[in-house]
């Protein structure tokens, strides 16, 4: 199938389904999306044991769709410069020593405790799996996913300090995210291989710093350029050939495109930064332009995760696997933010409860399921997808039903 036609069919599934969820439901559009579409996938697969035309085409759709190439190549950087341009710099500026700490020594360590605790619950019922898959599960689970958090949580009138707290996290750590599962990939892809220590060093920091200094080019020269010009048409398109430019740059020098994505969308997006470039005219179509990027591609995407349920592999072993996966990630979470949270939480005035709350703000999305099927046969793929898919719905539609009235309740008192 053409690309214009896959496009398409996705635009007018999305456009439908937010009609629906607008005009009936009026949820969030991100879990309204994902409700309507695992409730239609459903309906297709029941049509589908009396008359499967409808499902054979609806299979060969997704089939026809590269989701972790589509998200992590093209979709991602959209969406991540996007949400770093409306992020408060000056807010996340104050919290950059907890943001920094969550999204990386919080993702690591988070990595090893899912890792060892689903080697033993799979172990529990029956799953011989390596230990080194189990941690790279862990390391694909593990990083909050920025597009589900800036949906859902706009909403929840979280406290300023502790919104910028999970935004900014999660901005940052699904980029060191996707470079320690990059690194654990590397080494589970040949296990008979010594692992040399420096090696995985040079290449975490390649991707890491490369990123953020790339992220830091790419902003100042998109600063320069509109500094130069007052033509808010033009102005709009320079920020575009900085998104699309700077993806093609940093896949071809292996550096982190998220993570230059976070950085040149929060350079540009500096209130300072605005105010010395843009003029007023500008600065409104920047953000309409970008706002609606935004949220395009974000009901396309939660239109696609509910879809890619038709193409996987349910059973019994891999389902007792996945609900018990829920609530350990969700422990696991909890505990590696609680030494960084303790170690920050005086000095920086948080909002009592933070951990509680970032726990279960801390949504996982389609970048969890785009890392999941990146993985090979060998790494036990079907079992992974299953897990995370069924962690993924759990979070956007538990979580993310309920972290508005949770934020409320445990922060009434502020």
């Amino acid at each position: 199938m053409e690309y214009y036609s896959i496009i398409s069919i996705l635009v007018i599934l999305a456009a439908l389904f937010g009609f629906i969820n607008a005009r009936f439901l009026k949820l969030p559009t991100t879990i309204g999306l994902m409700v309507i579409t695992l409730l239609c996938t459903l309906i297709v697969v029941v049509i589908g044991q009396f008359n499967d035309a409808i499902l054979i085409h609806e299979r060969e759709l997704i089939n026809n769709i590269n989701f972790e190439e589509v998200l992590l190549d093209i979709m991602l950087s959209f969406l991540l410069f996007a949400g770093a341009l409306h992020t408060n710099f000056e807010e996340l500026r104050v919290q950059r020593a907890p943001v920094i700490v969550f999204a990386t020594i919080g993702v690591l360590i988070s990595t090893f405790l899912v890792g060892i605790g689903m080697y033993f619950v799979l172990q529990l019922i029956g799953l011989e799996i390596e230990f080194i898959y189990c941690l790279l599960f862990g390391a694909l689970i593990s990083p909050t996913d920025p597009i589900a958090v800036l949906g859902i949580l706009k909403k929840a009138n979280a406290p300023k300090k502790l919104e910028t707290k999970i935004v900014g996290e999660s901005l940052f750590n699904d980029g060191v995210g996707v470079v320690v599962f990059l690194t654990i990939f590397s080494i589970a892809k040949s296990p008979g291989e010594s692992i040399e220590i420096m090696s995985i060093a040079k290449l975490f920091a390649q991707e890491v710093l490369g990123g953020i200094v790339l992220g830091l080019i790419l902003g100042y020269g998109t600063y320069k350029l509109l500094k130069a010009i007052d033509d808010y048409e033009v102005e709009v398109i320079i920020t575009i050939a900085t998104v699309m430019g700077g993806t093609l740059v940093a896949h071809q020098f292996h550096l982190s495109a998220p993570l230059a994505m976070v950085t040149a969308g929060l350079f540009i997006g500096n209130d300072i930064v605005r105010s010395a470039t843009m003029s007023e005219k500008t600065e409104t179509y920047i953000d309409r332009f970008w706002e609606l990027v935004d949220v395009l591609l974000n009901t396309i995407l939660f239109v696609l995760i509910g879809m890619e349920m038709l193409v996987l592999t349910f059973d019994t072993s891999s389902i007792v696997a996945g609900l018990i996966a829920v609530p350990l990630v969700l422990f696991c979470r909890y505990a590696s933010l609680w030494l960084p949270v303790k170690f920050f939480s005086k000095k920086l005035d948080f909002v009592p409860k933070t951990n509680l709350i970032m726990t279960w703000g801390g949504l996982r999305g389609g970048i969890s399921i785009a890392l999941a099927l990146s993985l090979t046969n060998a790494m036990h793929r079907e079992l992974f997808l299953v897990i995370t898919y069924i962690i993924v719905v759990f979070s956007i539609i538990g979580q993310g039903l309920t972290v508005e009235p949770i934020v409320k309740r445990l922060t009434k008192s502020l």
